[in-house]
């Protein structure tokens, strides 16, 4: 059973999907990061210094206005986080575009490797092959 679980892990593909977790764990972190800490303070600041990690909707509970959506939370109050969502959602378009042009051009390098098929000798059309069956026939 050990060398079963040796030969299983020595296959390539076990072994890239460990390494694109890992740096896909890794790149995830520094778009949340991205995301939080670039990109929604300027949609903030444009918008009009609004905190999209603090924009709630509250379903129940009593939360005066202005409370931030942690401090909502501790206090019991069943809230929606809608700005946590959208954070998600930037996360998630910025992760998707960058793993779309990724392999993409994997795509491209493969291609350049991969010789095409040579194409095989075109053989006689239907007319031609008839005629020689015609011409066969009358000798």
């Amino acid at each position: 059973m050990l060398s079963e679980f040796k030969a299983f892990i020595a296959k390539g593909n076990v072994i890239d999907l460990a390494v694109g977790v890992i740096i896909g764990a890794a790149f995830g972190a520094i778009v949340k990061s991205l995301t939080d800490e670039v990109i929604m303070p300027i949609v903030g600041a444009v918008v009009g210094s609004i905190d999209f990690s603090d924009i709630y909707i509250v379903l129940s509970g009593n939360v005066a206005p202005g409370t931030p959506l942690a401090a909502a939370r501790a206090a019991g109050a069943n809230v929606l986080g809608l700005g946590a969502f959208v954070s998600v959602v930037i996360n998630f378009l910025i992760l998707a575009f960058v793993i779309f042009l990724m392999v993409r051009y994997v795509n491209k390098i493969t291609a350049q490797f991969i010789k095409p098929a040579e194409a095989a000798p075109a053989g006689p059309t239907e007319v031609e092959l008839l005629a020689e069956i015609r011409d066969a026939l009358k000798k």
